[in-house]
């Protein structure tokens, strides 16, 4: 579904909607939270995988040869931000088991909001990639604009797309602003960030929720 953000997809299928009530809800085991992650991403990867460029072959069925379509163009990477990126990356996998998966960790300071990169290991040939970066949360658009800055500088000069649950206004514009070119693809555009920048109503702190931490 579109938005009033020309690069931002509402992926809104009623499933979509009814697995995030689920998710929302505060009493959701982890377990459950676990399993709902990787089917929203799933779902998700679908839209972000909508303009793939296809090639003509030639098949043989039982009972002729026949044209089809398969997929063509420049491979793709996974690139969760830990930690509770992990969560979506299974359920992207499942959808593309082919496409190599890169770590990029980052914390936010409590004190000032801000990411702090931690860990960044990718395939060797990221910059021939097209990427698909995940995160549950979109709060202050912070981690995820460094992470895509941080693969530019890495050579990554094709299609970034950033795949998330649950999105802030204001991180939507933080990531569209640093990135001309990024498309994003949210199940839920929500209100707005609390004074300790988590997003409202939200899911609580993702990560936290999907490993069973506090």
């Amino acid at each position: 579904m579109a938005t009033e953000y020309e690069r931002v997809t509402l992926v809104d299928h009623p499933m979509v909607q009814h697995k995030l009530s689920i998710l929302r809800d505060k009493d959701t085991s982890s377990k459950k939270f676990r399993e709902l992650i990787k089917e929203l991403a799933l779902f998700e990867g679908y839209e972000a995988t909508r303009n793939l460029p296809l090639a003509d072959v030639e098949v043989e069925t039982p009972l002729c040869k026949t044209v089809c379509k398969k997929v063509s163009g420049k491979k793709l990477a996974i690139v969760p931000i830990l930690r509770a990126g992990l969560g979506m990356v299974e359920g992207v996998q499942e959808l593309m088991p082919a496409a190599r998966v890169g770590h990029l960790g980052m914390y936010r300071n409590e004190e000032t909001h801000e990411p702090v990169e931690y860990y960044a290991k990718l395939p060797e040939d990221i910059a021939n990639r097209d990427v698909i970066v995940v995160d549950p949360m979109l709060a202050t658009g912070g981690s995820a604009t460094a992470a895509i800055e941080y693969l530019r500088k890495r050579g990554v000069g094709g299609t970034i797309n950033l795949m998330v649950i649950v999105a802030a206004p204001v991180g939507i514009e933080c990531v569209l602003d640093a990135d001309p070119d990024v498309q994003i693809f949210t199940c839920a555009i929500d209100e707005s960030l609390n004074d300790d920048a988590y997003i409202v109503p939200g899911l609580g702190d993702a990560g936290d929720r999907i490993f069973g931490t506090k």
